[in-house]
């Protein structure tokens, strides 16, 4: 069925050409991402599709289902200001919803016969569904009650009030803008898995690449104007826009370089090895050969030569922080390392940007003492830090920090080159910050830190509102930089490529400091499951009083349920192994995913009967 058309679609910015006599087609089950670089149009092209902004040209034509249910997630979230959380999410005239609205309504007038009216009303729709699907999305997106005002939540939180009040309209269609964009780590899993319903089509802007990679079917770039589309996920992407530019002889261009490397790391990922078919991998090695050759004329090579780190960079010893009652850090210590690549995770208001203001000074401890090195020179991107001077010129912005960044053997990086390197062409340079888009404003407050050559870097969310190549870009820079790297970000795919251990926030001050990348962490949990439901438990109890104790019997079932998730979990193991090393008859494939099920079915049950023990035991 299709879902949306679009022909000959025009729209532009004063004299700049956003997209030009462009097509396009939605139809049912598509999930599609646009991607393009900062100030391209891909968020004007969603409001043109989500009927906001108007298209351009006689022969232009637009069309939209009638008879789906579409919602628009917007970049930037508006609400009335005087509205309660349940008031924002219940607005508009949609009929789904009405009678949640009617109930909610009736109870706040506390009239006994609308209440009666609006409950039948409630039994006959079975909005009782609706009701706790609104709560468990609430819940997920760490959002207060229903009567929490809106005008109290932070930028974030009304992001995902906004993404809660999208979702719960079960929408056939979407239509979301940056959702990853202020979700902590958790809620983007959550998201993940729910837009991967094949009763959902997608149709986004995002630059998180493991979304691109785990939900999306297809692709559609935004270039100079023109729309290019590819079937596929991430991975398809990268290949097939290599090929592109191999055959519009644009092959040198540095942005393919860039793309050539982000395939190579992409197919070292371990779900690249083992479920991508061989022909698929013979393909990648065909078009890696056919692309190698000398490297462009005038293309610039160098080494920075970074300001030098002593051996003592940062010590942490004993380090105590709270914040009224609750705590953020207790007892957290370590001594960082020239060459550590440290990322931060940690479920919203855990404490991460806290953490990294302790690092540099900004707050002071409670406890404990932080010694930072003579030698270390901090540069600090701070996710809120973003102040440019609107009547500058992007060069000014820069030259007014640094004129360059010393090279080794003597040489220099100007002003020019280093905002070259991150794609802003000379012409570009000579434009006013106040013409920029978000994105590269956000590029070039970046590089006001950079200039400074810094040797210490902390990233708070670096990633937000950048485009793919500005990441590529980015990520090149950082793999090379030899001083240290903190990151915070909920960019998964940024955090494994670049980081290797993570400081885990896991609430009430305590801190798990992990060996390994972000996934590295994600599949440690996963194999240790009894880990993960104690760890859900500790959040359950953090704001829960004391006291209840449990009978003998009941804490007798929970030992015994702890190991049966220990043998379970070992058995589907050693059948997991034997899957990689083993050749097996089908008869035998059969009978052992039969019994991967099984195991799977008693360690649902036995943890879901391991929590709610727990959470009794407060």
């Amino acid at each position: 069925m299709n879902l949306l058309s679009l022909e000959n679609v025009s729209r532009s910015y004063g004299e700049k050409i956003l997209f030009d006599n462009i097509q396009m087609t939605v139809n049912q089950g598509d999930k599609i991402a646009i991607v393009a670089r900062n100030g391209s149009g891909k968020s004007s092209l969603l409001r043109v599709i989500a009927g906001i902004d108007s298209i351009e040209g006689e022969t232009s034509k637009f069309w939209i289902n009638k008879d789906i249910k579409s919602s628009y997630l917007a970049q930037d979230p508006d609400f009335s200001e005087n509205q309660t959380i349940l008031e924002a999410i219940l607005e508009g005239d949609k009929n789904h919803i009405a009678p949640l609205r009617s109930l909610h309504e009736a109870q706040r007038l506390n009239d006994p016969v609308k209440i009666e009216k609006a409950l039948a009303e409630m039994e006959e729709s079975k909005a009782w569904e609706l009701e706790a699907f609104v709560k468990e999305l609430l819940g997920k997106f760490g959002l207060p009650d229903y009567d929490f005002n809106v005008s109290n939540l932070s930028g974030g939180q009304k992001k995902r009030l906004s993404i809660a009040k999208v979702l719960c309209g079960k929408p056939d269609f979407l239509i979301l803008d940056e959702p990853t964009n202020h979700l902590d780590l958790d809620m983007i899993e959550w998201l993940e898995k729910y837009l991967e319903s094949p009763q959902i089509s997608i149709l986004m802007v995002t630059h998180d690449r493991y979304f691109l990679n785990r939900v999306c079917n297809q692709i559609l770039e935004l270039d100079k104007g023109n729309l290019y589309k590819y079937l596929g996920d991430y991975e398809d992407f990268l290949e097939k826009k290599a090929m592109r530019m191999q055959n519009e002889e644009i092959s040198r261009d540095k942005t393919e370089k860039l793309i050539r490397k982000e395939l190579e790391w992409v197919r070292r990922m371990p779900k690249a090895r083992t479920t991508k078919s061989k022909s698929r991998v013979d393909n990648y090695h065909n078009l890696k050969e056919s692309l190698q050759g000398p490297k462009d004329l005038g293309e610039m090579e160098f080494e920075i030569e970074h300001t030098r780190l002593g051996t003592k960079v940062l010590e942490l010893h004993h380090v105590c922080k709270s914040f009224g009652e609750k705590k953020i850090i207790n007892g957290l210590s370590y001594k960082f390392k020239a060459g550590d690549r440290i990322g931060i995770i940690g479920k919203n208001g855990a404490g991460k940007t806290s953490l990294i203001k302790l690092f540099t000074g900004q707050l002071k401890t409670d406890q404990g003492k932080i010694i930072i090195g003579e030698t270390v020179l901090f540069g600090h991107y701070e996710q809120d830090g973003l102040q440019l001077t609107e009547d500058k010129r992007v060069i000014d912005v820069i030259r007014d920090i640094a004129d360059y960044i010393p090279l080794k053997k003597g040489h220099k990086l100007s002003a020019e080159s280093l905002l070259e390197r991150f794609l802003f062409p000379r012409p570009q340079q000579q434009v006013y910050v106040s013409q920029l888009s978000g994105g590269e404003k956000r590029r070039l407050f970046l590089l006001t830190i950079l200039i400074k050559n810094p040797n210490f870097l902390i990233l708070d969310e670096p990633t937000n509102d950048l485009d793919l190549i500005t990441l590529n870009v980015l990520e090149e820079f950082l793999l090379s930089f030899p001083g240290v790297i903190v990151i915070v970000s909920h960019d998964r795919y940024f955090m494994d490529k670049l980081v290797n251990h993570v400081f885990v926030l896991e609430g009430n001050g305590e801190v798990r400091d992990f060996p390994g990348n972000y996934s590295d962490y994600r599949e440690y949990i996963r194999l240790n499951p009894a880990i993960k439901v104690k760890e859900e438990i500790k959040e359950t109890q953090k704001e829960k009083p004391k006291g209840i104790k449990l009978s003998y019997k009941e804490k007798r079932e929970m030992d015994q349920l702890e190991a049966m998730i220990e043998k379970m979990s070992k058995e589907r193991d050693v059948i997991l192994e034997e899957f990689s090393k083993t050749s097996f008859t089908n008869d035998q494939i059969s009978a052992k995913n039969k019994r991967l099920a099984e195991i799977q079915e008693i360690l649902d049950s036995s943890e879901l009967k391991w929590m709610e023990l727990a959470e009794k035991e407060q």
